[in-house]
């Protein structure tokens, strides 16, 4: 079968194409390559960490597959909570301070996610989904360069306290990895071997799982055996919104990114064609009740169905006023479309004893646990940016598309998609585009960040809001991938504002 393919690596693309070249799907492709992006991209995502899989198989409805982290912590008594955490202040977007240590670890749910979409959509085995990843982490791979820019960046202050996480994220001169350096993970190939072999088992009640829990309780974590028992993925009706001749499929709640996009998209298809003044003003809108509500909300789902309801019946009138992630797409030839997004946060800067499995620091991201440091019960699904997105259209094309980049997920896929399905503008053209995200600053006062433009600038002048210009196209803007079939065949579109690896198999 031949496939589509657009990840954010070279070891993640060919796990992906060679998936499709012996006979997998598109659902093989986007697993296959998911999980070696997240055993090759240190620092950026993990293999412990969470993920969406948007799949709309051809024939069929869409689901989308929630194996979002979750708060951890059954059984443990109260005064086990806020603990366990340490405050790391780095330089990493102008100056994040993060939680890290073991207090900081969610429960992980991405390889439970990818395992139940193999088994529902996928064709091939599981083990030949998961050998590309351990092959790539011992006989080398080469860094990438977003990963290189932030472990430039945090190395030291997140990952010096721990030998074994240090190590992974050193160079062979001794100083951070540089791009294009080949790395190893031996203990990381090991494992995955293991995974292959034993399925997502390994990672609850087997033997990585335990090793897991007993670090966490030797060290004021919060996972326990009971929270890797519990933890299942949930399988999910998109939201659905009509845009041009496209109907796009989106992450539901309590995913925050899904319902947030599918306020804007619902937006721009009211006004059947995509201008910049339109982007601002609906940015300026979704984006601020999202400050004000999702989040500092303590039932994601109850508030993310409200806000669609809201925009479904009033329009943005309807509304009150007031970060690290990875993706790939996959489309076949038969029009099955698979997004998956991974995100593990900003790293909680240690390891799994003797495996190579860096771990997440869900609960200690800023930005997603404004509560409060362990403010939601035990077994609560934690907030997400995260939006994989499918599509199809009426003449039976399909679409595959995602981004990282924190809370500019859904404004770069709000253009990309209001650019390609409601203007016609080629995929690529559509990605390359520059961007602009209306940003609600530390003291509450709005501006416009955007890139350069003649049109952008005109349109940033007219909304009155106060701007900041990048000199020329920037990864603070998300870095959009993404597969398609369209009427002249398969094809691959990856964003240059970081790095992009697309193909499509023989």
């Amino acid at each position: 079968m031949r496939v589509a393919v657009a990840a954010t690596g070279s070891a993640a693309l060919e796990a992906g194409l060679l998936a499709g070249e012996e006979g997998g799907n598109a659902v093989d492709a986007a697993i296959a390559a998911a999980i070696t992006a997240m055993s090759t991209e240190p620092g950026v995502v993990s293999i412990m960490g969470g993920a969406f899989v948007n799949i709309w198989p051809a024939g069929h409805d869409p689901v989308v597959i929630d194996g979002n982290v979750e708060m951890p912590g059954r059984g443990l008594p109260d005064e086990a909570f806020g603990r366990g955490v340490r405050q790391v202040s780095t330089d990493y977007g102008g100056g994040v301070t993060m939680g890290a240590g073991h207090g900081s670890v969610a429960n992980s749910g991405a390889v439970q996610a990818l395992a139940l979409a193999r088994e529902r959509y996928a064709v091939l085995p599981w083990r030949r989904l998961v050998e590309p990843a351990a092959q790539a982490c011992r006989e080398g791979y080469r860094v990438g360069a977003a990963a290189a820019l932030y472990l430039g960046v945090v190395r030291d202050p997140l990952f010096g306290p721990d030998d074994e996480a240090y190590a992974l994220v050193t160079g062979a001169d001794g100083g951070p990895l540089r791009p294009g350096e080949l790395s190893t993970n031996t203990d990381l190939a090991g494992i995955l071997e293991l995974l292959g072999a034993h399925g997502p088992a390994l990672f609850t009640t087997g033997a990585v799982g335990r090793a897991l829990v007993d670090d966490m309780a030797a060290n004021d974590g919060l996972v326990t055996a009971a929270d890797l028992a519990a933890y299942s993925p949930i399988v999910q009706h998109p939201t659905m919104r009509p845009l041009g001749d496209w109907t796009v499929a989106l992450n539901p709640p309590p995913s925050v990114g899904g319902p947030m996009l599918a306020a804007m998209v619902g937006e721009l298809a009211d006004r059947h064609e995509f201008s910049l003044t339109d982007v601002i003003n609906i940015q300026r809108r979704v984006l601020g009740y999202r400050l004000s509500v999702h989040d500092r909300s303590r039932d994601l789902h109850a508030d993310g169905h409200a806000l669609l309801l809201a925009v479904e019946r009033y329009g943005l009138a309807g509304l009150p006023t007031s970060a690290s992630t990875a993706h790939v797409s996959a489309v076949d030839d038969q029009g099955t479309a698979c997004a998956i997004t991974m995100s593990s946060g900003y790293g909680a800067g240690m390891v799994v004893p003797g495996t190579g499995i860096l771990l997440n620091n869900a609960l200690g991201e800023p930005e997603l646990n404004r509560l409060g440091l362990h403010a939601v019960p035990p077994g609560t699904r934690l907030a997400s940016n995260m939006a994989p997105t499918t599509a199809r259209s009426a003449t039976g094309g399909a679409l595959a598309v995602g981004s990282p980049g924190a809370d500019r997920i859904t404004t770069a896929l709000m253009q990309v998609l209001g650019r390609s399905l409601l203007h016609g503008e080629e995929l690529q053209a559509a990605i390359d585009a520059p961007r602009l995200h209306v940003r609600t600053l530390d003291d509450g006062s709005v501006r416009v960040d955007h890139e350069p433009g003649a049109d952008m600038e005109l349109a940033v002048a007219q909304s009155g809001l106060p701007a900041h210009a990048y000199p020329g196209l920037h990864m603070f803007f998300g870095g959009v991938g993404a597969a398609q079939l369209a009427d002249h065949g398969l094809l691959a579109a990856g964003d240059s504002r970081r790095e992009a690896a697309v193909g499509v198999s023989p």
